[in-house]
């Protein structure tokens, strides 16, 4: 008996030390991060956000102030006016008051060609009998030929001005009005910038910027994370990689939740491997080995976990 009991104990010693060690792995959760930056430069107003505060979506977020660009605006859309009142005025067409002044030069110039016309007849009959010299002659002929020259001009202006303006200046006219358009429609997108607004519901979660001061297209104003997209990141050497794929589930244990076992999926393997900063596990290798960013959802609603949790879970060789 005492030798079946000494043989059993070895045996379970042995079977115990054959037997692998489960693997610890750490990871922590994280949430989708939203960093705003400063789109048009300017002072900063006011913020009247604080850390940690939750925001609706389209919130105020920060207030800047350009009163250069504001400028701006004033002078496109006044410019834009201008551009509207040139191409009503094209559409409208000639004046009623200025046709009948162009008909009247019209009734003067023919009057003024049928003088011409008398007083050269009667010149050329008086030269023909020798009574009145050559020169008047020609300087009737002259008259003559600037009445006829007067009345053709003011023929064409009474008939330009009948006809309005061509399709080309109407043209140039429209396109004169595109272009004042889009110039305060550019201007005014700027000048939406000047309220940052929330993008999505989140939480305030750095404020880089504080009322005063001076804001740079591109600067830093704050950082919002979205509490309701959350999920646990894990970096797994590539030599446990093999056989984890989306939707496989597995259990963790995250401490600042009571370390009580919550089950998770895996949502996202990385396509492409890393060197990891920091070990994912407590195992050392023989060789440096590429690590995988693995990322798992929980399966239910996990009320309280927040980005930088830490969670850990067994996980078989």
């Amino acid at each position: 008996m005492v030798a079946l009991s000494v043989a059993a104990i070895a045996g379970m010693a042995l079977w115990l030390l054959a037997w692998p060690e489960p693997l610890l792995v750490q990871g922590e959760a994280d949430a989708t991060r939203i960093d705003i930056a400063a789109r048009i430069d300017g002072r900063v107003q006011h913020r009247p956000v604080g850390r940690g505060q939750d925001v609706a979506a389209g919130a105020v977020l920060f207030g800047i102030e350009n009163p250069a660009l504001l400028a701006r605006l004033a002078e496109a859309e006044a410019a834009r006016r201008v551009a509207a009142a040139d191409l009503a005025r094209i559409l409208a067409g000639t004046r009623a008051e200025t046709v009948a002044e162009r008909r009247a030069a019209v009734a003067a110039a023919e009057a003024s060609l049928r003088l011409a016309l008398q007083n050269h007849a009667r010149i050329r009959q008086l030269a023909e009998r020798d009574v009145a010299s050559l020169q008047r002659l020609d300087e009737a002929t002259a008259q003559l030929s600037v009445a006829r020259q007067t009345l053709e001009r003011a023929e064409l202006a009474l008939r330009e001005a009948v006809a309005g303006y061509t399709a080309e200046e109407r043209g140039v006219a429209q396109a004169g009005l595109a272009r004042a358009e889009a110039a305060v429609a550019t201007l005014a997108a700027q000048v939406a910038e000047l309220t940052v607004r929330a993008p999505a519901a989140a939480q305030v979660y750095q404020i880089r910027a504080e009322p005063g001061e001076y804001v740079a297209p591109g600067v830093p104003l704050l950082s919002l994370v979205d509490l309701s997209d959350v999920w646990l990141r894990f970096a797994l050497r590539e030599d446990l990689l093999w056989g984890v794929a989306q939707g496989d589930r597995f259990t963790v244990r995250i401490p600042a939740l009571g370390d009580r076992p919550v089950e998770v999926a895996v949502s996202l393997v990385a396509p492409r491997g890393d060197y990891a900063a920091w070990r994912a596990t407590r195992a050392t290798g023989d060789f440096d080995r590429r690590s995988f960013e693995v990322r798992a959802r929980p399966v239910q609603p996990l009320p309280g976990l927040r980005p930088g949790m830490s969670a850990y879970a067994e996980w078989s060789r």
